[in-house]
Order: structure tokens, then sequence, then C-alpha cells
């Protein structure tokens, strides 16, 4: 069993809290940072990881690029996020590229590229603490508890997250719809696509709308992704995509997604 962390947010804490303020006064202040404290807090918090989930299992670390395919469906993807990163951000990622596997794959955050592996090579464990995580089947750790994911769920969460929106991520789902109302939505009338463009034709949006917020919200698995073009296959579901009728039922999910 692999560990795939989550890195970015690590490194970035890390070298955050290596930062110091120098005041000359007259206008005039210099942040600095000793890159030795950032390095030492990352290592310290990858060994706390790997002692919880298997002192012996390999750990390897993924990192987003700093170009967005998500940016192209919607150019104010995560725009507010835009500050600079810490002092010593890259460095520290320099440095662990000599003593860890580290992943990362042009326009692909580190969710997708982690997303990709655990659906590639199933029988590792995830370990992030963003709650879009929960779209990709199997292992979860996010730095509280572990989850087992099993496909549907992952599923479900997909379209949980396309009506309800991310206002971190800066997509807006549904308007006055969360998380608690989707899931209400979908177990009164199943978790499919239509319940999906019902709900957002509802507010007086169309399904472009709905398929837009679709692809923001995705987590990319091994079948969203081309290999030889090193670029994501767009999520198109077809009319029918539907994983339960509700209430409880389960049938096979039909038409997932259209070829």
């Amino acid at each position: 069993m692999k560990i795939l962390c989550d890195a970015d947010f690590i490194v970035y804490k890390a070298c955050a809290a290596a930062e110091s303020e120098v005041d000359f006064g007259n206008d005039v202040i210099l942040v600095t940072s000793h890159f030795s404290d950032a390095y030492n807090a990352t290592k310290r918090e990858l060994t706390k990881l790997q002692n919880k989930l298997g002192a012996f299992a390999d750990i390897i670390l993924f990192f987003s690029d700093s170009e967005n395919f998500r940016k192209k469906i919607l150019p104010d993807y995560k725009g507010h996020r835009n500050r600079k990163k810490p002092c010593g951000y890259k460095r520290v990622i320099n440095a662990l590229k000599k003593e860890y596997k580290v992943i990362l794959k042009p326009t692909l955050e580190a969710d997708d590229a982690m997303g990709i592996y655990a659906t590639k090579y199933p029988g590792n464990i995830i370990a992030s603490p963003d709650k879009d995580m929960r779209q990709i089947p199997g292992k979860l750790y996010n730095f509280e508890e572990t989850f087992t994911i099993d496909p549907d769920e992952g599923a479900k969460w997909h379209l949980i997250q396309t009506m309800a929106g991310d206002q971190t991520d800066g997509y807006s789902g549904v308007p006055g719809i969360g998380v608690k109302r989707a899931e209400s939505l979908f177990k009164e009338k199943g978790y499919s696509w239509k319940t999906v463009v019902d709900a957002f034709e509802d507010k007086g949006y169309t399904q472009v709308t709905a398929l837009a917020n679709a692809r923001l919200a995705r987590i990319l698995t091994v079948d969203d992704y081309d290999f030889t073009k090193k670029e994501p296959k767009l999520w198109t579901p077809s009319s029918n995509y539907r994983i339960d009728d509700g209430a409880g039922s389960t049938n096979e999910v039909a038409g997932r997604q259209a070829e």
C-alpha cells in the first residue's frame, strides 16, 4: 500500500509558519524565512503521516501545477486564492524531490493527480483534508479519520458537489442549495443528471451552466485523462446518467459518461 499525499497544504503551512517580518520603518517591511525550519517542519508532518498510516508504507507527494485546466471552463476559478506562495515554497518542493517520489502533472491540481493515480492503481490510500476527494473510490484519510468509499458513493458526492457548489473554489452551484438540501433532493428524486439539471433550471439556469459546474466539481479519475495527449477529458454525462432512484433504492448506473 502506498500513501498518496496531498502535499500542497503541508508545504504551504510549513513555509508560512517559517516566515517572519522585519520592519525597517520608512514604509519598508521585509518578509524573511529560514529554509531549514520550513523543510524540517514538512518532514515532521510527513513522518507523522507515515507513522499514522503505516511506517513502512511508501509515500508519494502530489502537488498542483501553476496552470489549471479549470480556468478554461471558468476564468475566475479559485480567483480569490491567487495570493503569493510563502517564502521557500518552491525550494522546499525541489528539496523533497531528492528524497520522495513527487508527482505534478501539467494543468492538474494535486487532487486530480491523486484521483488518476488512485483509480489507475487501486489499493492505496489517499491522505487529504479536501472534501472533494470523497469522489474517489478507495481509502481516504482526511487527517482525522479513515473512510472507505465505494464507486457509487463517490459518484453521488460528485453530483452533490455539482449542485451545492464550492464557494472556496469559486463556483456557485445552484443558488440557495447547500450540501444538506442537495442530499435531500437526490434522496427524493434520485441521484441522476436529470435531478441536477432540473434544480438548475428551477433557478433560471440552463443545462450548460449545470455541466460547467459538474466539470469544475469533478475530480479526475483514470477514465478522465488522455495519457497520449496528456490532458483531461472533460466529464460529459449521457442523458440517462443515474446512480439510483432515491428513497434508498439502488440501480445499476446507466450511461455514466458518453463515449
